[in-house]
């Protein structure tokens, strides 16, 4: 089994119970996918190496050391959509831009886009992520090439479930025996997809035993939609069809009553909150200070590129605290470490790992970030979690570790020409676009 060292770090763990972080100084021991020591003590290390001679020592002195970051929604192969229709209402941006770019591309195209968008994200110290898009069966392979961690959401609307969950089961079976990568089903949205096939793919996942997300109470037109569909909201909605429970993601939930707030609570589902996605399309601000005062587990994500317009978690742990901040009118609202809390331990939670993911103890999958703290805005450093949530940036990353492996070095993707995928994907957009 191959070993690793990172020695000499700042490390943070994420293990407090209360707000404020226990960050120190020290080592972390790494064997196969597993961490296996973690140490501030010189003994401790020494002893490492006299059981694992051979393993790999990586200096991290001037470096801080914390746990893979996890985008819990995002759209990864619409990095092909980025920068192709900006400053456009919600629903036009859909109805006569997305969609249409959709209809056009291939399963080649999508897997291109979500190999460009894993690159983007891995560079940034994500190491896992949660998708939500179409042709997903097709992507696995990418995943497990480019060494990330996923769950691949299908997603549908009424005319295309049948076709999905065909799919989702072809899915599953190339998923088989590869750990890190997990499927899900994701119908669009209660005002996109019937309450009979909102059930329906929530029985398929039971079945199945996958996750279940979808998009909710996103803007104030789809709370109108659904109010004159069912004569509810999103949240009442999908409660009422017995949706919601500990295995349930919910994208957005923008727009939410402190009743349905204690329903989410109540349920166990996760909401992966969007900051930057929901200012851009001008959606509103989500209450996420009220959320998690009432117990919902909130994470943080950055939707997809077309509508952000990057899958840089850095900034949108900034834009997260911020937002809450002003919109709150309390500086109190949202502190760093709740932040980068969201950004891990409970982004762990949402993704089925808790405890294995988004810290950095023994036992824990060996899922890590090494960050260059030499940078002249991050300096001086009062403290390292208010320095990473509002200061860091992605291109601070030096290190990326997945289930034990070393996936990015001194900023290069281990086994991808960068260069030759840019050229694939300016090619494929170009022809995408004539076609349109």
């Amino acid at each position: 089994m191959e070993s690793l060292l990172l020695k000499d770090a700042l490390v943070v763990p994420m293990t407090s119970q209360g707000e404020e972080p226990q960050s120190f100084r020290g080592s972390v021991g790494v064997v196969g996918n597993r961490i296996v020591m973690v140490s501030d003590e010189a003994d401790c290390v020494a002893q490492f190496m006299a059981e694992h001679p051979t393993a790999r020592v990586v200096e991290c002195d001037g470096k801080a050391l914390l746990p893979g970051l996890i985008n819990t929604h995002c759209h990864a192969a619409m990095t092909l959509q980025r920068n192709h229709a900006d400053d456009i209402p919600l629903m036009a941006w859909l109805n006569d831009h997305i969609w249409p770019f959709e209809a056009v591309q291939t399963k080649e195209d999508i897997a291109l886009g979500m190999t460009l968008g894993i690159a983007e994200m891995l560079l940034g110290g994500i190491t896992s992520f949660v998708d939500m898009y179409f042709e997903e069966d097709f992507c696995v392979d990418v995943v497990e090439r480019m060494g990330i961690r996923a769950v691949l959401g299908c997603s549908y609307f009424d005319a295309t479930i049948d076709k999905t969950l065909l799919l989702a089961e072809r899915a599953i079976k190339a998923a088989e025996g590869k750990e890190r990568v997990r499927l899900s089903i994701a119908p669009h949205a209660p005002y996109t997809v019937s309450d009979a096939h909102l059930q329906r793919g929530k029985r398929f996942a039971e079945e199945h035993g996958l996750d279940y997300m979808v998009h909710a109470a996103e803007t104030q037109d789809e709370l109108k939609q659904v109010a004159e569909r069912y004569g509810t909201t999103p949240v009442r909605l999908m409660e009422r069809l017995g949706l919601l429970d500990k295995r349930t993601i919910l994208a957005h939930c923008v727009w939410v009553d402190d009743e349905e707030m204690e329903i989410l609570a109540r349920s166990g589902v996760t909401v992966s909150h969007n900051a930057q996605s929901n200012m851009k399309i001008s959606s509103g601000v989500s209450p996420v200070q009220q959320m998690l005062e009432k117990g919902v587990c909130v994470t943080l994500a950055t939707d997809g590129s077309s509508s952000n317009n990057d899958l840089d978690m850095w900034e949108e742990m900034r834009s997260a605290a911020l937002l809450q901040k002003v919109s709150t009118m309390n500086p109190l609202s949202l502190p760093a470490y709740e932040v980068l809390k969201m950004a891990t331990v409970n982004g762990a939670r949402a993704m089925g790992h808790e405890g294995e993911l988004g810290l950095i103890r023994v036992g824990a999958l060996a899922d890590l970030v090494v960050v260059d703290l030499q940078k002249p805005h991050l300096q001086p450093m009062h403290d390292v979690v208010s320095d990473l949530v509002y200061c860091g940036k992605a291109s601070d990353v030096e290190m990326v570790v997945v289930d034990g492996r070393v996936v990015v070095e001194k900023r290069q993707i281990k086994g991808l020409d960068l260069a030759a995928l840019y050229r694939e994907v300016q090619q494929a957009v170009k022809r995408i676009v004539e076609q349109m």
